[in-house]
């Protein structure tokens, strides 16, 4: 697989729990990051305080190989209580030009609920791309091991995902 190919990683759990109960914790920008192993904190944007179809947030990031980095997103999917997604744009030049137009993100994050006899179907997945980030800088550094790049990548993501994944599900059914 290689960076071109818009490569992604999808994630599911089932969550005995209310689909509007799952819905108020996945559309809170900041439960992400007391699961996530990268993303450290988040705050809204241009004053808003809810998920809104573009409305933006701010978000920092560390990994041991990247470093420090701020991102912002874009809200660009919100159907109550099915559907969430943000494109993810990397505002300040960090791996290549900025490009702060969320038609052409870094990522694309999406979360997706269904629900299901007693509970939710809660399914979280991220698509790299098509926007230069921190996994085209590591692969331009060393071109010839581009699918071992980007499928370490997607093991890194999938790794994340599940953890908040298995964070929400707790969360939700701890609630009941």
């Amino acid at each position: 697989m290689h960076y071109v190919d818009a490569p992604n990683v999808e994630c599911e759990v089932r969550i005995d729990a209310d689909p509007a109960r799952v819905w108020e914790l996945v559309t809170d920008i900041e439960l992400p990051a007391r699961f996530s192993p990268e993303l450290q904190r988040v705050r809204w944007l241009d004053g808003a305080d809810r998920p809104a179809v573009n409305a933006r947030f701010e978000g920092h990031n560390r990994n041991d190989m990247l470093g420090e980095w701020r991102t912002v997103s874009h809200v660009v999917e919100l159907d109550a209580p099915r559907a969430f997604a943000w494109a993810v744009v990397d505002p300040d030049g960090r791996f290549g030009t900025a490009i702060p137009d969320p038609r052409t993100p870094v990522a694309t994050w999406r979360f997706v609920l269904d629900p299901e006899a007693g509970g939710t179907r809660l399914v979280h997945g991220a698509r790299i791309g098509p926007a230069p980030s921190g996994l085209t800088l590591t692969i331009s550094r060393s071109p010839e091991r581009e699918e071992a790049i980007v499928r370490r990548r997607l093991d890194d993501l999938r790794s994340g995902i599940e953890n908040t994944l298995r964070g929400i599900k707790s969360l939700a059914e701890r609630a009941r």
